[in-house]
């Protein structure tokens, strides 16, 4: 495939809207005019890329609006790619434009027109966020990290009860709530995400073994929790 067999299907397609389409005007792979409307930009890749994303951003100094055309693929990680694309085409105002090219009858479709950004808000995440930056001791993580697991506010919370099962043997959730000051200690123990814990009778758990391996890879964040528990008690 050429970038060449991208042009017939969307200027068959833009002709239909009324506009009259040109190629190769100055730098841009299409133009389309339309009476008194301003001009309207398409730029032709084989691929989405971050090339063809700054050449539309270019074409921007032009006009308003501007497309990027890529052609259809099949199969799922399409649909992934175009559904990142039409985020990313909306948040730098550039329309978006797949062709699927068959012997008869191409199909164009038109994932995102050109706008300007105005991003919603996602109150939910946003507030989960704020809490968990507020919960979370420290700063127990690097940027991109991968030989541990992240270290969450919920992490700490475990490694609290585990270090006190461990210190002080066996115990109930209620114990270890006020021991710990861990109100979730309960489904936390009941739950048991991270395989630390085990159930010896009823209502009553105390540490495993992959616990306690948890408690060597985390000394650092231990050493953090145990600092913030003297300045409690002080």
């Amino acid at each position: 495939m050429r970038e060449t067999d991208l042009y017939a299907p969307i200027k068959s397609f833009l002709e239909g809207q009324g506009y009259e389409v040109k190629a190769e005007i100055t730098d841009c792979d299409m133009v389309a005019m339309r009476g008194d409307d301003p001009p309207v930009i398409v730029e032709l890749k084989l691929n989405l890329s971050l090339a063809l994303l700054l050449q539309g951003v270019d074409r921007q100094s032009i006009s308003d609006a501007v497309y990027v055309a890529v052609p259809a693929r099949k199969g799922r990680r399409w649909y992934g790619q175009i559904k990142d694309a039409v985020k990313l085409c909306r948040r730098l105002g550039l329309g978006l434009i797949s062709v699927r090219i068959r012997e008869v009858g191409s199909v164009v479709e038109v994932h995102a027109d050109p706008g300007p950004y105005r991003p919603r808000k996602n109150g939910k995440r946003q507030t989960a966020l704020l809490r968990e930056f507020s919960r979370r001791v420290g700063d127990p993580n690097k940027g991109g990290q991968v030989r541990r697991p992240i270290v969450t506010a919920y992490r700490q919370d475990a490694l609290r009860i585990a270090v006190a099962l461990r210190n002080e043997g066996a115990a109930s959730p209620a114990v270890l709530a006020r021991s710990v000051g861990v109100a979730k200690a309960g489904s936390i123990l009941l739950n048991d995400h991270y395989g630390w814990f085990q159930k010896v009778s009823r209502g009553v758990y105390e540490i495993g073994p992959q616990g306690l391996e948890a408690l060597e890879l985390y000394q650092d964040v231990l050493t953090v929790l145990t600092a913030q528990a003297d300045l409690i008690e002080l």
